[in-house]
């Protein structure tokens, strides 16, 4: 690595691009030279005007532990999918929460946004680096600045890293009346490590490795595979809200979804079903979900969820 690439990565400001910090290192506009050894480096773009993205594929499905007490250590979670299931695997530092996801969350917003200005030729190819300093993090998913927050953030990715997401899907054959069984298990994130810390010991900025399933479902996707999420997604403290937001962004868009509440349970990780209507039942009478309305109507094989845009009617489609 240059020298000169050391002291940008080195002296960069928390939420500085690399051009940014690049300027006004040099003093001077980025010239050719530089933009060439720009391609070098990972997809953290500036944080300021970066929405939020989900990866479209797994809202419905929580690859997560909602509880904040049980880390499920070597848990295993399945659901049961139409066309195969999807296997969440925990390891030894504890099963990924819903919480751990929001850096999951910003790595595919900045992804995202990387692979946008790539394809306007504002920018290089991205790599499946992500570079964030902590406070980064920590201004991206709303969160305190406190003491102990590096410490947590260390925590989580430990747990993203330790969480394996095993899809088996079973597709039917384009030459035969056979069926393939295509099988993918990865880590929520492939891999980290600390680049630097301040003079307290506390982390300073963190490398983090894409998994491969996130980098091509952005890479290759024209934009198909990510949703922006609500801002207000990181204000929400109910674990079960947090999921039935993401559900409804997934299932009803900017129109409405009827799913019943026996077949969201069993794509939550709540133990209890009787817990999972006590806390489904009281968002539905608090109404205050970011974007979405949310009614019950009864339905021959029980009560039914209906997830409205509010901008939008009450039919259903």
């Amino acid at each position: 690595m240059s020298s000169f690439r050391q002291r940008v990565q080195a002296e960069a400001r928390p939420g500085e691009s690399w051009d940014e910090a690049t300027a006004r290192l040099r003093g001077a506009k980025i010239n050719k030279a530089v933009t060439e050894e720009a391609e070098l480096v990972d997809f953290f773009v500036s944080a300021d005007g970066i929405s939020t993205k989900d990866s479209r594929h797994f809202m419905d499905v929580a690859l997560f532990r909602m509880s904040k007490r049980k880390n499920r250590a070597g848990e295993v979670m399945r659901y049961d999918l139409a066309d195969g299931y999807i296997e969440v695997k925990a390891g030894p530092d504890g099963m990924a929460s819903i919480w751990d996801y929001d850096i999951i969350l910003m790595l595919v917003s900045h992804l995202t946004e990387s692979m946008n200005l790539y394809k306007r030729g504002r920018g290089a190819m991205p790599s499946r680096l992500f570079t964030p300093y902590v406070s980064d993090i920590l201004k991206f998913c709303k969160r305190g600045d406190g003491g102990n927050q590096s410490k947590l953030i260390e925590s989580a990715l430990d747990r993203l890293k330790g969480t394996t997401i095993k899809s088996v899907l079973h597709r039917p054959s384009h030459n035969s009346k056979c069926v393939t069984r295509e099988v993918n298990s990865e880590s929520l994130i492939s891999g980290y490590r600390v680049l630097s810390e301040t003079v307290s010991g506390r982390i300073d900025r963190v490398e983090i490795e894409a998994p491969s399933w996130i980098y091509k479902q952005v890479i290759d996707s024209h934009g198909s595979a990510v949703l922006t999420v609500n801002q207000d997604y990181f204000l929400i403290d109910s674990a079960v809200a947090r999921f039935i937001y993401r559900l409804s962004r997934r299932a009803a868009g900017n129109r409405s979804a009827k799913w019943g509440f026996k077949t969201i349970y069993e794509r939550s990780s709540v133990a209890c079903f009787r817990e999972f209507c006590r806390i489904l039942r009281r968002l539905i009478r608090a109404d205050n979900l970011p974007e979405y309305h949310l009614h019950e109507e009864a339905g021959l094989s029980g009560p039914q969820l209906i997830m409205t845009r509010r901008s939008a009617g009450r039919t259903c489609g």
